[in-house]
């Protein structure tokens, strides 16, 4: 039986949890385009991105659910780092090793960001009391595979998901244009990153942007 200063206690100052603002997929794009290098830049951005002093305090803050999956071909698909709430800076070191050392799920194969997409979709089932649910589509390529893009952004945004890009540019700005137009739901972005090698600072950049509170 609780004593009667106890009762008081708790309820002037009554236990909450810390509710999730945001539940983050990050996809990854292993296709045929992407060499051994390019996906270690990708790895290492993320890992990097996630041991950020600033990331760490917005993912904390936030309580911030993130998944990691890698995509390619119409039927190339994976949870690479599952499900993982953020409520320490442990937490965030953890997901950073994980995403450091994750192997490269697929090699050889097409680009199908519509099947990503879907895919991604029906993971947030597992994270259905996070407030906001953002798909982070990293890529180098339009589509030569798999259904509509354009299709998978409606079912996105009927589902109150956000679609957000990170375009890897070679030369001009074709993948940006197409993000643009077809891939990011109307409350969506896209970074633009120039090379491979600008990856790692985009993917900081957008990780902050995708849950902050307050959304530019």
């Amino acid at each position: 039986m609780m004593k009667p200063a106890l009762i008081s206690l708790l309820t002037i100052w009554p236990f909450t949890a810390s509710a999730c603002e945001t539940a983050l997929i990050l996809t990854i794009d292993v296709s045929n385009s992407i060499d051994v290098a390019e996906y270690r830049l990708q790895t290492d951005g993320l890992a990097d991105a996630l041991r950020d002093p600033e990331i760490i305090e917005a993912l904390i803050s936030g309580e911030t659910a993130i998944s990691v999956v890698q995509w390619s071909g119409a039927d190339r698909q994976a949870v690479s780092v599952p499900w993982r709430r953020i409520r320490t800076a442990l937490d965030a070191e953890y997901l950073a090793n994980q995403a450091r050392v994750m192997e490269r799920a697929f090699v050889l194969s097409d680009t199908a960001p519509a099947e990503a997409i879907y895919f991604s979709l029906d993971l947030f089932g597992d994270v259905s009391d996070c407030k906001r649910k953002v798909i982070d589509v990293s890529g180098d390529g339009t589509p030569n595979s798999g259904s509509d893009v354009r299709l998978a952004r409606i079912a996105a945004e009927r589902a109150g998901v956000t679609i957000n890009g990170i375009a890897i540019e070679s030369m001009g700005l074709a993948i940006t244009g197409f993000y643009k137009s077809a891939l990011i739901t109307r409350n969506g972005f896209v970074i633009t990153a120039r090379t491979h090698r600008e990856y790692p600072a985009a993917i900081r950049a957008k990780i902050l942007r995708e849950i902050s509170k307050i959304i530019g």
